[in-house]
């Protein structure tokens, strides 16, 4: 799935909003038209789309009846219609939101980044370049998913939610496999470097997962 899919046939302002989308860590496709659009859709998913409604073919009302007939996924028109009866048809036809254009890049990104904050907040955690997708048990780096076993994932999720914190050894090994586990220790110490080999830049070196002698491991 990607963040965010710009459906634009101005090229020049779909490169310009992209570059911006990139540079706050979103992964972006852009689509010149409402087919190529709902194709790339269907195709990929994406969790916004940014909408302009004058485009070649199928217009963008019609690309937000259809992609409200599948899903909720946050809709945003962004347009040169400023008349009340289209801003209306937008928002009835299920659009979250309805900017004018010319816009301001730094609202523009005020508003995207508070859609994201309110439908996928709690169902996400996020750090640097390590995201966790707590709905669908995904992890990703650099936007990049991880092949990560359930155990794996639960792990990493316990320390990214108290990062900073150095957490015991039984601590985490009781949360994951429970006291009555009939698995060891090293099960534990096995598992850290599983997550450090996915997830580091240098795992023998590492700066997220850090060893606390004595206690355990602490999420830096």
């Amino acid at each position: 799935m990607i963040d965010i899919l710009i459906v634009e046939d101005d090229k020049e302002l779909s490169g310009l909003l992209c570059d911006f989308l990139r540079a706050e860590n979103y992964t972006v496709s852009v689509a010149d038209s409402g087919e190529k659009a709902l194709l790339l859709y269907e195709r990929y998913s994406a969790r916004l789309v940014i909408l302009d409604l004058m485009l070649p073919g199928m217009d963008g009302f019609a690309v937000c009846a259809r992609i409200r007939e599948q899903s909720n996924t946050p809709v945003l028109i962004v347009s040169a219609k400023t008349e009340k009866n289209d801003k209306l048809n937008g928002l009835l036809l299920g659009a979250d939101d309805y900017i004018e254009k010319p816009y301001d890049i730094d609202i523009m990104l005020a508003k995207i980044g508070g859609i994201f904050k309110r439908r996928y907040a709690l169902d996400e955690i996020t750090d640097g370049d390590i995201r966790l997708d707590k709905r669908n048990k995904i992890a990703y780096k650099n936007n990049i998913r991880c092949n990560m076993t359930a155990k794996e994932f639960e792990l990493l999720l316990l320390l990214m939610e108290n990062k900073g914190k150095a957490l015991q050894k039984e601590y985490l090994f009781n949360q994951i496999w429970g006291s009555d586990s009939f698995s060891e220790m090293q099960t534990l110490t096995v598992h850290i470097k599983w997550l450090r080999q996915k997830i580091e830049n240098d795992p023998k070196n590492p700066e997220k997962i850090l060893t606390v002698w004595g206690v355990g491991y602490r999420f830096a």
